[in-house]
């Protein structure tokens, strides 16, 4: 089973985009009902989420019968397969139903569990960040797109952090963190996804996260990663799997980002 070519791959990740948007932006700002997945806590799926991974499924299924799929909502298909697609419909179920625009579609590829292509799509925004062979682009209505470049800042005390919310993190994780945000030149918070493409538009210098899921990282790293940026988790190792993720700029970032995250 081999990687299909890139320009067969950029325009498929363009199919399932449209797709899912076809099923989530006549949702979005609407009445829909949220089901929560906790008995404890909160942790909101709707029906633009199911609906926008069903078809994203059925395209793949359709197009790729070999490969596997892994999504949030409908688990694991032909979980033995090379080429695995990763799908989390709606990144940012909590942005989707408050009508704020910084949620998105993530849609990734593995190889043999290696991150190498990905799409974040928002269509309210009629953005759409894709990485395929190695370069990554942001498409605004449709258009060519411009390549992606990280910023070159050198010093925490001169960057810009994101984080969705420091209340997601344990009491440990939270106290790792709060090293970080003290030496920043600014900090904000929220935008789930769009916070990794932000850093991959030279926008932001890091994003610091933890407890995340294959399915909210898979298609993030090929961007990021495409653009100049290094993606790890917090200990500087894969992030691939998802868990504790710090996403930054450039190895100088990195480097001073992950010595305070372990001190």
């Amino acid at each position: 089973m081999s990687l299909p070519p890139n320009d067969e791959l950029t325009s498929f990740f363009g199919e399932l985009c449209d797709a899912a948007a076809a099923m989530t932006l006549p949702l979005f700002r609407s009445k829909l009902g949220v089901i929560n997945k906790l008995d404890a806590g909160f942790d909101p799926v709707t029906e633009a989420d199911r609906e926008a991974e069903r078809v994203i499924r059925e395209l793949i299924e359709k197009r790729y019968p070999e490969h596997g799929i892994i999504g949030e909502e409908f688990g694991r298909s032909r979980p033995d397969a090379a080429l695995q697609w990763i799908i989390d419909p709606i990144d940012g179920t909590r942005a989707f139903i408050s009508g704020i625009p910084v949620w998105g579609t993530l849609i990734g590829l593995y190889e043999n569990g290696v991150p190498v292509a990905g799409a974040m799509d928002q269509p309210f925004t009629r953005e759409r960040y894709i990485s395929v062979g190695g370069e990554a682009r942001l498409s605004v209505d449709g258009g060519a797109g411009e390549i992606l470049t990280t910023k070159s800042t050198k010093n925490l005390k001169d960057a810009t952090l994101m984080t969705t919310s420091p209340h997601l993190f344990s009491e440990e994780w939270e106290q790792a963190y709060f090293k970080v945000e003290e030496e920043v030149k600014l900090f904000r918070y929220g935008c789930d996804c769009y916070s990794y493409c932000l850093l991959a538009a030279g926008q932001v210098d890091l994003v610091i996260e933890s407890g995340l899921n294959v399915y909210d990282i898979a298609a993030l790293i090929p961007i990021v990663e495409a653009a100049g940026g290094m993606v790890t988790d917090w200990q500087g190792g894969d992030a691939s799997q998802g868990g504790a993720i710090l996403a930054c700029a450039n190895q100088d970032i990195h480097k001073e980002a992950l010595a305070l995250l372990n001190g």
